[in-house]
């Protein structure tokens, strides 16, 4: 029985074919082994969303009163360069007994599969028998692995389900906002395009409003009050904490802005004593951080090294497309299944022989450890993203690509390093009816932290404060008070670091406190595969642009969120639709619903453009120039094909 295993990409074929029964016969767009097999793949997406003039002529002319568009019936059409490609799956398919969808395993590989099966009509009865393989590493090993374990194909029928409902809704809401807009700004004046997302807006929006707030920011003293306690050859430093009497000359996150104030308890305590009215000591242990997720990872990359989200992601497709020394790189998960345990000792070697540089860090593993990790109930499609046990000549990898696998083999190490030991003392003193507390915190036993790099040591090094073992009921002397003068500070220009922290973690950012309680911490903006993309889309319609490491907002960009409804230009909406279509791949939320609810809110938004003004921040706005400073290019280029081809035709969709 001839099965026929439709891969994502070329490299994913390739990767499936090395492992089965040999010779090999080559052909265009497929590999046929030797026991009849045969695999073929998809390059990315073959199939788009088709335009809005194709469902109908007029739809070319960009008109308001055509708004909004709203398909009846969805179609696909064939990427022109893809068109070879799909003849050839369509022809295989048909012939083959059985056929294997071996997508990447997260949403978008699913539909990317899927749709090609509904679009070539594959008959009924091969498409309900079906199988999934899943491969989150494209070592020989691994890929056997993957193919001694095939799923059914339609126990993932929800997330094709979820990545199609994220597909068409992004196509109905940035379409039809972008044009919308853009016809708003061109009687304002304004001769370019401004483009809409339901995801990229909110990330403007977040920039544009930390722009604002740093524009607008008026600093404000306050003042901290220690009391200087001495003992033996050191002085106690115990900070002053204000009694319910102090309220009214505090702000609401307690800071004291009276210095008068200030002045009275620092007179009131001098020469006083400074009874020890409560002690404690205790030791902590802080367990290694988890393995990176790609988001985890761009964070780290750009903190250290100033790398761009998309220069991280395109550095992971070739280490793991290319050079095969990384697990599947578009991973939010941070948990490793249980069995990969066993591989420990290989993967180690391999880092060891990658990085000759990091031999002591190999060394130092300790192997019979195991941290939590590893956790098979944490993990479904795919896993952290972690090293494979496969070494390369460290001379093949460039300067970039270095980097980030150093990054995700020191990750992996730690896991098997001990926790990281601190020492914690609190001494509460009462002096002249005042409460002053002193709070120390050292590092003893360095554990895992012995691989962070000197600038997470020189955090820890600023934590220790030296506070001695004093008994409660100890009385020492106060001989002086300390103020310090200090200024309220604007918060800090994002970064790409920052930028992707917030995308990560928008339940903080969200303006809906009911909406705020509903988000978990991992609902983002986005998804792991696209964030590094959406930064990228911002950049190049010059909606963002960069200053050194600091990302800025343009005169278009901010322009673009004044105008628009505040639901458009804050997360609370794409936050929900993310939690949304997460329960839709869980089965806990259908399709319909959500698409229905959707369009009904696009109806009345355009509604409301129809019916508004200009909005003033549109009228005589200025083009960018396209050789402006907002247009920097990107610094990394991949040797391997990344997953751009996962796009749809019209960014302003995401």
């Amino acid at each position: 029985m001839a099965r026929l295993y439709i891969a994502e990409k070329p490299s994913l074929g390739r990767a499936i074919a090395a492992v089965l029964p040999r010779p090999h016969k080559n052909h265009q767009g497929y590999i046929e082994v030797a026991n009849g097999d045969i695999v073929t793949w998809c390059i990315g997406h073959l199939l788009e969303q088709v335009e809005p003039d194709v469902y109908d002529p007029r739809y070319k002319k960009w008109d308001m009163g055509d708004l909004p568009i709203i398909p009846a019936q969805w179609q696909l059409a064939p990427r022109k360069s893809a068109r070879q490609q799909l003849s050839v799956v369509r022809k295989l398919a048909k012939q083959a007994d059985e056929v294997i969808h071996a997508g990447d395993p997260d949403r978008e590989g699913q539909l990317l599969v899927d749709e090609v099966i509904d679009y070539i009509k594959l008959a009924a009865s091969k498409k309900a028998s079906m199988k999934r393989l899943l491969i989150s590493d494209l070592n020989p090993a691994a890929v056997k692995r993957a193919l001694a374990q095939l799923r059914d194909n339609k126990d993932f029928i929800p997330l094709s389900v979820s990545a199609l409902a994220r597909s068409r809704a992004d196509w109905l809401y940035g379409m039809n906002m972008s044009r919308a807009y853009t016809l708003l700004g061109q009687r304002g004046g304004y001769k370019g395009v401004l483009s809409v997302g339901r995801v990229q807006t909110p990330v403007l929006g977040l920039v544009t409003r930390r722009d604002d707030e740093i524009t607008n920011f008026v600093p404000v003293p306050f003042y901290d009050v220690y009391a200087l306690i001495p003992y033996q050859d050191l002085v106690i430093r115990a900070r002053w904490q204000p009694s319910k009497a102090c309220e009214p000359w505090q702000d609401e996150e307690g800071r004291i802005l009276n210095r008068k104030l200030c002045e009275n308890v620092v007179a009131r305590i001098q020469g006083q004593p400074a009874l020890v009215s409560d002690a404690e000591r205790k030791e902590t242990r802080q367990a290694p951080p988890l393995p990176y997720s790609l988001s985890a990872l761009q964070i780290d990359a750009a903190r250290r090294f100033g790398m761009s989200a998309a220069d991280v992601l395109a550095c992971c497709q070739t280490l793991y497309e290319k050079h095969k020394v990384i697990t599947y790189p578009r991973s939010d998960c941070r948990y490793l299944p249980n069995d990969h345990y066993r591989q420990a000792a290989d993967v180690v070697k391999a880092v060891a022989s990658t990085v000759p540089g990091m031999a002591g860090e190999v060394q130092g593993a300790d192997l019979s450890l195991r941290s939590k990790a590893w956790n098979d109930s944490k993990v479904d499609a795919h896993h952290a993203i972690i090293p494979t046990p496969k070494a390369v000549n460290p001379n093949s990898l460039s300067d970039w690509e270095a980097k980030v696998y150093q990054l995700v083999a020191r990750q992996y190490l730690m896991q098997f390093y001990p926790p990281a030991v601190y020492a914690e003392a609190k001494l509460t003193f009462t002096i002249a009816g005042g409460i002053f507390i002193a709070r120390g915190r050292q590092l003893m036993q360095s554990g895992w932290k012995t691989l962070q790099g000197k600038e997470d040591a020189d955090n820890d090094q600023n934590l220790a404060e030296k506070v001695p073992p004093l008994e409660k009921g100890t009385e020492l002397i106060c001989t002086d008070g300390e103020i310090k003068d200090r200024v309220t500070e604007p918060p800090k220009h994002f970064t790409e670091a920052t930028l992707l922290q917030a995308m990560t973690g928008i339940a903080r950012f969200v303006a809906d406190q009911s909406l705020k309680k509903i988000l978990r911490e991992t609902d983002g903006l986005g998804t792991e595969a696209t964030r590094a993309g959406i930064i990228e889309i911002l950049f190049k319609r010059q909606l963002l642009f960069r200053q050194g490491k600091s990302i800025h907002a343009s005169e278009a960009g901010k322009a673009l969120v004044y105008a628009l409804p505040d639901e458009a230009t804050y997360p609370d909406m794409t936050a929900n639709w993310e939690h949304q279509l997460q329960d839709m791949a869980d089965r806990k939320c259908a399709y319909q619903p959500f698409m229905a609810a959707l369009q009904q809110q696009i109806q009345q938004m355009m509604d409301s453009v129809k019916q508004g003004e200009v909005p003033p921040s549109l009228r005589g706005l200025q083009a960018v120039s396209p050789q402006g400073r907002q247009s920097q290019g990107r610094k990394y280029k991949s040797s391997g094909r990344s997953k751009k081809g996962k796009g749809r035709s019209q960014p302003s969709r995401t």
